[in-house]
């Protein structure tokens, strides 16, 4: 694997199509997902993404596909996601990596226990195979790992993907079902009569459309402020590193309070700190200090508060407005690469060192950052956009869009087309950080 940038070469290319049935902005897992299943109902569908597929968080996350853990209003969308991974390759003729091995979190207290026994009695309808396992049974499956754990959290059915191979095949697969994919072909902006879609203006020209679905991940606020509409989103910065391939130390998952790893489909592994995010002050910041306030005082300990300076994260936060006929922010930045934390990397060294010690000497051949993009409630937005007739948003995954994409797209699919998706979308209308409903954090671990 290379990180995608600007400089990766564009393999998604062709001619802008006049009209389409809907446009998506954004090529991310959700985007991508969401063309898969229109096109396959015979919608005819536009993918504009700015820079490349998968280029930003899509191909940059842990490539966990994961029930374990979620909130309670995700489940149902994200158990009918991981039925949907597992059918992918049958469905698609395409590699992606994916496996159910498990996901399984180390408690080193007894606190953290009965955070899990919590978590296992508020999803018991769900009727995961997930199971509390006891001191002894974490050493069984996971011998390798230093430390005085109390127990942990399995979930066996639980898997994970190579994010930077599925999402491209993945877009392959909408595209060989009629979707047109085009890669550096940022949205500008929306034309709209009558507070009715009728068309998305690119920077190679006008596409007339019925719907547009806004999947533009961290990016997602700066369009929709363009068009005077206000989205409470901000973005944390999120350092990742892979190894060498190495010895087998577990096949899964699995995360202690300081760490996560996942075994990767070359051997090696995919290494990151538990909860830490850098986030960069900025306008945004403030104009929503009050809606994330609860989400910053349960994570201000694994936050890192940092003042924008003159660096690539800059380009989310811009005040500039443009028209349709301007170069937008989204052609300035086609692909959000910022750097790796050189002192996260030195703690996941250490890390390594201390509770795996057999993965000490493996080298970090390739390290890596992407900016998340969250609500402040840390739960998605999948809903219309009421102003604006025709337009619908799936954003704020908040660091767990990759797993749950696919189901999220199928929603997505549904939602735009008018037809009931089968699930309770209320937790995620973007109406709750208007209408005065508190800002509720979910039990997610």
């Amino acid at each position: 694997m290379t990180v995608i940038s600007d400089a990766s070469p564009v393999t998604f290319s062709g001619v802008l199509p006049e009209a389409v049935d809907v446009v998506i902005i954004g090529g991310g897992i959700l985007g991508v997902s969401t063309a898969w299943f229109l096109a396959g109902q015979g919608v005819s569908v536009l993918l504009c993404e700015k820079g490349r597929i998968a280029g930003e968080q899509s191909s940059r996350n842990w490539g966990w596909v994961r029930q374990q853990g979620r909130d309670p209003a995700e489940l149902s969308i994200m158990q009918e996601s991981l039925r949907i991974w597992d059918r992918l390759s049958a469905d698609t003729g395409a590699d992606y990596g994916f496996a159910k091995q498990g996901v399984l979190y180390l408690a080193e207290s007894e606190e953290r226990l009965g955070e899990f026994e919590n978590w296992l009695t508020l999803v018991e309808d769900h009727k995961l195979d997930s199971r509390m396992l006891s001191a002894a049974e974490v050493t069984a499956l996971l011998p390798d790992c230093r430390g005085a754990f109390k127990g942990g959290l399995f979930t066996p059915s639980d898997g994970r993907a190579e994010p930077e191979v599925a999402v491209p095949n993945l877009a392959r697969a909408a595209q060989a079902q009629g979707a047109v994919i085009l890669e550096c072909c940022a949205a500008r902006t929306l034309d709209a009569v009558n507070g009715a879609v009728t068309a998305v203006i690119t920077e190679k020209g006008p596409v007339r459309c019925g719907a547009v679905l806004l999947a533009g991940g961290a990016w997602s606020s700066l369009f929709l402020r363009n068009q005077g509409i206000s989205l409470p989103q901000l973005s944390v910065k999120a350092t990742v590193a892979r190894t060498a391939p190495g010895p087998s130390v577990f096949e899964g998952n699995a995360s202690t309070s300081e760490f996560a790893f996942r075994r990767r489909q070359d051997g090696g592994y995919t290494i990151a700190l538990s909860g830490y995010h850098e986030h960069y002050l900025s306008a945004e910041t403030f104009r929503h200090f009050f809606s994330f306030l609860p989400s910053y005082k349960a994570s201000w300990r694994e936050t890192k508060l940092r003042v924008l300076g003159s660096g690539i994260e800059r380009g989310l936060t811009t005040t500039e407005r443009w028209n349709a006929g301007q170069t937008s922010p989204f052609e300035r930045t086609r692909v959000m690469n910022p750097l790796p934390d050189r002192q996260v990397l030195r703690r996941l060294r250490q890390h390594l060192a201390a509770r795996l010690p057999r993965l000490a000497d493996q080298p970090f051949v390739e390290s890596w950052s992407g900016m998340i993009d969250s609500t402040p409630d840390l739960l998605p937005i999948m809903d219309s956009v009421a102003p604006i007739q025709g337009l619908f948003l799936a954003t704020g995954f908040s660091g767990h869009g990759f797993g749950i994409g696919p189901g999220a797209g199928r929603v997505m699919a549904d939602l735009i087309r008018g037809r009931d998706c089968g699930h309770d979308l209320k937790p995620f209308r973007l109406a709750r950080f208007e209408d005065g409903s508190p800002v509720r954090l979910g039990p997610a671990l």
